[in-house]
């Protein structure tokens, strides 16, 4: 979702001509005068701002490196420390998820989309996915859903509520934004919680506050900075990512592999919509 915001430039983060790219992987070259907690060739990875990822050697703050277990590859660092790490605030912290609750995870094939729903249903989560084809439906079930919408074939509004007996679902994770937002909320339960994650499709716009009263929803909009901006809350959400990964209970996806030198042509491949998983630029 955020490299679409970028490409769009919904995000304003990279003056032309610039660098883009705000996460990736790699081994310590070396390190300052006064960093104990890292030495050359430890492997790496990292998720935060500037951007300028799209590189082959770059400096940061050692505090913003997150050091990689040895059954973590570059590969599934690079493609899981964002999406993974969004996921696990989402699911953790955001919103506490409960054994029972039933989700609804839009592009659910998509890199964020595929780690929500395999983590929610491992947490113990009925999970409902919208996708965009079938084999888009295919992959999704493979990652934990127990029911997927066609939403190009299917009113995903009309199909939650026949899957819930009219109920609706405790929690919608939406990064899709403005063509969902609306839906998404009427899809809700009674003091259900929808979280508003990204906007994909555009920004959603001003909502009255009251009109939300009727069904007591909780409406969240986290920004990803703000759940990774102190080394604590980095160590923890990358700790207990990359434990989900070592358990099986996470399994990033990688989809297609570029050389970075073909990066224009991975953006059109992500803007497709036809890619599923995470998406690679290799040096």
């Amino acid at each position: 979702m955020l490299k679409t915001s970028l490409i769009t430039g919904l995000f304003d983060l990279v003056d032309l001509p610039g660098i883009p790219g705000l996460e990736a992987s790699g081994v310590v070259i070396d390190v300052g005068p006064n960093v104990s907690t890292l030495k050359p060739g430890d492997r790496v990875a990292y998720a935060c701002l500037p951007p300028g990822a799209y590189c082959n050697v770059r400096k940061l703050p050692a505090d913003r490196l997150v050091k990689l277990p040895a059954g973590i590859s570059d590969e599934i660092a690079a493609a899981a420390l964002v999406k993974g790490l969004t996921a696990e605030f989402l699911l953790h912290r955001v919103h506490h998820l409960v054994r029972g609750e039933t989700v609804l995870v839009h592009a659910a094939a998509g890199g964020v989309g595929s780690l929500l729903t395999q983590w929610a249903s491992a947490l113990g989560a009925h999970v409902i996915g919208t996708v965009g084809s079938a084999n888009k439906a295919a992959f999704a079930m493979g990652n934990g859903c127990a029911a997927v919408i066609n939403y190009r074939e299917q009113d995903f509004v009309s199909e939650i509520a026949r899957m819930t007996e009219g109920r609706g679902v405790d929690l919608v994770v939406d990064g899709v934004g403005q063509q969902t937002f609306a839906r998404s909320a009427e899809s809700l339960a009674t003091c259900g919680h929808l979280v508003s994650y990204g906007q994909a499709s555009g920004m959603i716009g001003q909502w009255d506050i009251d009109s939300m009263a009727g069904k007591s929803m909780t409406i969240s909009r986290p920004n990803f900075n703000h759940y990774t901006d102190t080394r604590s809350k980095l160590k923890a959400g990358s700790e207990r990512l990359f434990a989900a990964i070592a358990q099986g209970i996470v399994r990033p996806q990688i989809g297609r592999q570029f050389p970075l030198n073909e990066a224009a042509d991975a953006h059109r491949w992500l803007e497709s919509r036809e890619s599923t998983g995470s998406n690679l630029l290799l040096p």
